[in-house]
């Protein structure tokens, strides 16, 4: 045995989805621990993040992924990491796999080999219910989290300063987003007092999609973020992330939610979206090439706005979405918005709430 012992290999599985015929499951294989956000103080931080931050992704590991339908029918599927650990699951799915009568959180199991034997881990999986007709795309970066990511190197160094000092308790949360979140969300679709414990995640009635130009270093933050404020958790889109114009550059944000959410609407063609976003991060640009491209399959368009004037870009943007008759509010406070979603239709903690009501005849969602 060597002097000093190397850290096991593990699977980080990060948060799947399907719809009624396939599957996305993405992971990464590294050497390291899991993180614990539980304890905080600032060396401890720096310790914990430092970890999530360099990591060694290990290449060529065969992961399998094991689902298992209602009927008891086990399918198992192989992959393999990439030079930089990466693996993902594509799954086109075989026979009948119908959506659950209200959203949940799927469990899948992965499994892979060290020199220990045969390890494994759950992983989750985002699936709307059949009561869910409504879905919602969320920016995470100044929407629901401040950060101030945006505006040139200075700013995404001063976020990682944040990042490496502060546990996800700490953060700041954008204010009022945690109710406004939860009235949009329709409620939890099992009641609290009939939640199981173990490896269930409590859903919402609408499904969440979280998209954020942050890296996958990052997941388990986010979602001990989330879960620290009570906040929808869903399914997260995050980059794979360099010091480079290719992913600090503004345009790159833009780009990489156009293309997020092109594949979520991709995915889930029986489902139409809210967004939520803010003016930061080119997230109007991006909303309104969704709306153009399908206006039909957007029910509302929320953006929180900061002091700053909106761009030439977000005021072609604005002018696009009001052209198609997507409802739009654009507002500095989520109390305001709240008002925005009563005058839609949306009681702010109704389980049977409808939401904008106000696109076309028909157009409603019992949630």
């Amino acid at each position: 045995m060597g002097l000093f012992r190397r850290n096991p290999v593990r699977v980080q599985p990060f948060f799947g989805y399907r719809s009624r015929d396939r599957l996305i499951v993405t992971g990464r294989t590294l050497r390291s621990r899991a993180p614990e956000f539980d304890t905080a103080g600032r060396w401890r931080t720096i310790r914990v993040m430092m970890s999530q931050f360099f990591a060694k992704p290990v290449a060529g590991v065969g992961v399998t992924l094991c689902l298992t339908r209602e009927d008891g029918q086990d399918f198992d599927y192989a992959a393999a990491s990439d030079a930089k650990g990466y693996f993902q699951f594509e799954i086109d799915l075989e026979g009948d796999w119908p959506y659950p009568e209200s959203t949940a959180w799927e469990v899948v199991r992965l499994g892979w080999k060290t020199r220990e034997g045969h390890q494994s881990v759950i992983g989750h999986v985002l699936v709307p219910g059949t009561d869910a007709q409504i879905g919602v795309i969320s920016d995470i970066d100044d929407t629901i989290m401040e950060t101030g990511i945006t505006g040139g190197l200075h700013n995404v160094v001063r976020n990682l300063k944040r990042i490496f000092a502060q546990m996800p308790q700490e953060r700041l949360l954008v204010e009022g987003a945690d109710v406004f979140y939860g009235a949009i969300g329709g409620g939890l679709s099992v009641p609290s007092n009939q939640q199981p414990t173990g490896s269930f995640i409590p859903a919402t009635h609408r499904p969440f999609f979280y998209i954020s130009s942050s890296p996958w270093n990052l997941f388990s933050y986010l979602v001990a973020f989330k879960r620290s404020r009570e906040l929808p958790l869903g399914a997260l889109f995050l980059r794979r992330w360099g010091f480079n114009r290719a992913t600090i550059g503004k345009r790159s944000h833009g780009e990489h939610k156009q293309t997020s959410i092109a594949a979520i609407l991709d995915h889930f063609s029986d489902l139409r979206f809210a967004f939520i976003g803010d003016d930061t991060q080119g997230d109007l640009p991006a909303f309104a090439e969704a709306v153009e491209r399908e206006p039909e399959r957007i029910a509302a368009v929320f953006i929180r706005t900061t002091e700053k004037a909106l761009s030439e870009a977000e005021l072609d943007a604005k002018r696009v979405i009001e052209s198609f008759g997507v409802p739009l509010w654009l507002g500095n406070s989520y109390a305001i918005g709240r008002d925005f979603l009563r005058a839609a239709g949306v009681a702010p903690h109704g389980e049977t709430s409808r939401i904008v009501e106000t696109v076309g005849p028909g157009s409603g969602e019992e949630a």
